[in-house]
């Protein structure tokens, strides 16, 4: 409001250079609320617009497809406004995409009368402020992909946008990180000024940061990535919520937060030496269907005992890097497990310096559990090892892979 009068000033200062005229009927000044793009703007923040509410709470369940049609429209005005919208609409979308005669299913029923009861009361979004960050929430089910950007105000987040997508084709059988990395994708896009003018802080308890980050990709992850670049995004764990409203929205479809770093995760360890070379398959799996897998080629020659300790650390390692707790590590090395256990005695020089690295590395968790499992039951890392060991890099692009050219120790 300080500079109000200024820009007022100046604006019309350029009517009068360009000598043009404005309607009397479309001015206003010094007002405290009005309509703009469709909204409420108010001294309070940017409200919804009544209107479209009431239009929603009075409409009768629909009964043909032009009504579902006309529904689907006032949601997609009112989409900023609706936390989880793309989940709430899901099943008014599957009546558009049905070739068969409409049906108006009691899933449809029950999500319009939740529809009812949640725009009854819509949040009002606050103005996001010049030079302070703005915090991203991520939220994926089945069905589609919700963010919301909030901003801290008094020591408390504010809702600035909702976005949300239903996912199209191939989308819904990603993996939930790939999910939710795509989750950041989607709201770049659609909030590309906000992203472009803030420093944004997305936070989750999901390592994102580790996928996006890592230099050998998946196709699609390496596009999001470059596509990111161009954005100052951090990733920060996300503690606790400041908002019950944000509360909800993370309870909608999210694990609650420290679930994933509170749980154990599973370890799947193998490494392979042949004369093409050598390598370790690490597969890494966490709650709530996390999975990251890892490729490893060592450029260095190794003997096979010495590449099972490599796989194992590496492992851990990565165990490390996503701020893992509790980790069970499982793999089919007999004579590693019982080292590792105090089981076996180690004579060799080179394996004793392993197994202290690997003592130091277990001193990180605050539980680990390195348990041996017949090679049959250790089959995925198994085939990533053998493929690190047997292909150039670069030829297997389902994984992350990754190239050691020294020893551990």
């Amino acid at each position: 409001m300080c500079h109000h009068d200024a820009d007022l000033e100046e604006i019309l200062n350029s009517v009068r250079k360009y000598n043009m005229r404005l309607n009397p009927t479309k001015c206003s000044f010094g007002v405290k609320a009005g309509k703009f793009l469709g909204f409420m703007l108010t001294n309070r923040g940017i409200e919804a617009n009544p209107a479209k509410c009431q239009a929603i709470i009075d409409m009768r369940s629909p009964t043909s497809v032009k009504e579902v049609q006309q529904l689907t429209g006032i949601i997609g005005a009112l989409a900023r406004f609706i936390s989880c919208s793309g989940e709430k609409a899901f099943h008014f979308f599957s009546t558009l995409r049905k070739s068969e005669c409409f049906i108006w299913t009691q899933e449809c029923e029950d999500a319009f009368r939740k529809l009812k009861e949640f725009i009854s009361s819509p949040p009002i979004l606050t103005r996001p402020t010049e030079g302070n960050p703005l915090f991203l929430y991520l939220a994926v089910s089945e069905h589609a992909l919700s963010s919301v950007l909030v901003q801290e105000v008094e020591k408390e987040e504010r809702p600035v946008y909702f976005v949300s997508r239903v996912f199209r084709g191939a989308e819904s059988r990603y993996q939930k990180i790939e999910k939710l990395a795509l989750a950041v994708v989607v709201t770049a896009r659609r909030l590309r000024p906000y992203f472009q003018g803030h420093r944004i802080i997305v936070k989750t308890d999901y390592p994102i940061k580790y996928v996006l980050r890592k230099p050998d990709l998946a196709g699609r992850i390496v596009a999001w990535s470059v596509e990111l670049s161009e954005f100052d995004i951090t990733f920060i764990p996300r503690g606790p919520i400041k908002a019950q409203l944000l509360a909800d929205f993370a309870l909608e479809l999210s694990a609650p937060s420290g679930e994933l770093a509170s749980q154990v995760w599973i370890l799947s360890v193998d490494g392979a030496s042949n004369l093409k070379g050598s390598g370790a398959g690490v597969v890494l799996e966490g709650p709530d269907g996390v999975l990251i897998e890892q490729s490893l080629r060592f450029e260095f020659r190794s003997r096979n005992n010495q590449v099972e300790y490599e796989a194992l650390i590496a492992g851990m390692k990565l165990a490390i890097e996503m701020e893992v707790k509790e980790l069970r590590a499982k793999r089919d090395s007999q004579l590693v497990t019982s080292q590792v256990a105090g089981k076996f005695q180690t004579k060799d020089p080179q394996l004793i310096k392993y197994l202290s690295k690997v003592k130091g590395l277990i001193a990180k968790f605050k539980f680990f559990e390195l348990t041996y499992v017949p090679r049959e039951q250790n089959a995925r890392a198994d085939l990533l090892s053998k493929l690190a060991s047997t292909k150039k890099s670069g030829t297997n692009r389902t994984v992350i892979q990754e190239t050691i050219p020294t020893p551990s120790t």
